[in-house]
């Protein structure tokens, strides 16, 4: 009888973090960051992560930073927003930023369904 080794739910959700930031980077790098237009480093969250996890793997939530607006400006997010509002109108954003927020654990099935869908 063998058994097979799951991964631990954190160990899945750092790796399908991974996976996704690095399509982010890749969707956006020709676009600049969101907030100033510069080289794009991270993937900078709108909603962070942390305080509003539904949104952490939403494309809309989620674009191309440099290090300064992501890190040292905690976002840049005065920049951000006008940077959502042109790249998707402000109706769109409108509709993001009145979207139910909260805290959502995500389930094995969804972060490897994240990993499969946004690997490079």
């Amino acid at each position: 009888m063998s058994s097979k080794k799951t991964t631990p739910l954190p160990k899945l959700k750092k790796k399908a973090q991974e996976v996704f930031n690095k399509w982010i980077r890749n969707r956006d790098k020709d676009c600049g960051c969101i907030s100033c237009g510069g080289s794009v480093d991270h993937a900078g969250h709108y909603f962070s992560s942390g305080h509003h996890s539904i949104l952490t793997f939403d494309e809309m939530n989620v674009n191309g930073q440099d290090i300064r607006c992501n890190m040292f400006l905690h976002g840049n997010l005065i920049e951000y927003r006008k940077g959502l509002v042109r790249k998707y109108g402000v109706e769109k954003v409108e509709e993001l930023e009145n979207m139910e927020k909260g805290i959502k654990k995500w389930s094995r099935q969804e972060l490897e369904e994240i990993i499969i869908n946004y690997k490079l």
